[in-house]
Formats: C-alpha cells, sequence, structure tokens
C-alpha cells in the first residue's frame, strides 16, 4: 500500500558525484512519515524518468530536493518530481488506514495537504 506521497517536489540540486540516494528536507520527511535511508520510488514529471533510491535527511525548513549519484542523471534542476515509499500492512491495520500525501509550491513547501 502507498505509505508516503510528496508531490511536485522541484529539484533544487544534483551531484553526479555524491554515494548515492535522494535528499529531501527533514521537514518534508517528518511531514509524510519518510525515515532516514527508506527506499523511496521517484517519478520525473518532465521526463518521464521512473527510478529508486533511498531517502537522506537534508536541512530541515531548506525546501532541498537533491538527486545525487546515478539519480542525477535521472533528472534535472527545477525538474518536477513525486517522491513515494510503499509498506506492508496488515488486514487489521488497512481498516482505518490512510497513506500520508502532500503537495508542494515550487518551493518546495507544503501548499496542501492531499491525506494526512
Amino acid at each position: 500500500m502507498l505509505k508516503s506521497k510528496i508531490h511536485r517536489a522541484t529539484i533544487k540540486q544534483a551531484d553526479l558525484n555524491y554515494e548515492g540516494s535522494l535528499t529531501v528536507d527533514k521537514e518534508l520527511m517528518e511531514a509524510v512519515d519518510l525515515h532516514p535511508y527508506e527506499r523511496v520510488m521517484v517519478y520525473n514529471i518532465n521526463n518521464g524518468e521512473r527510478f529508486d533510491t533511498y531517502a537522506i535527511e537534508g536541512k530541515a525548513g531548506s525546501g532541498v530536493i537533491g538527486l545525487n549519484g546515478a539519480a542525477a542523471r535521472k533528472g534535472m534542476i527545477g525538474d518536477q518530481i513525486i517522491i513515494v515509499s510503499y509498506a506492508f500492512f496488515s488486514e487489521d491495520e488497512l481498516i482505518d488506514y490512510s497513506p500520508k500525501i502532500i503537495l508542494l509550491n515550487k518551493s518546495n513547501q507544503i501548499k496542501k495537504w492531499l491525506r494526512k
């Protein structure tokens, strides 16, 4: 099931020489219950690229979204992406379940909660 989603994040940095991962503002990670080193899928709205990696914390409140290592080849600064994570849940856990989903503005600040 979908666990966490950050919709329309704007790539602010790309570092091909970093050893890998996706940098995400710590406040955004906390908002959608995304944990450091958690596997994420990334969907680039601008070019259709889809890839998976893991999330690392960026500076809280900075709005940073950064492609690192090989992922830096999958998008450009200014591209908009969707960041999602999935998890396994029991039938009992799904009774009142709802994923955490946020929509961002171009500065990567929360514009709207789509689901809390």
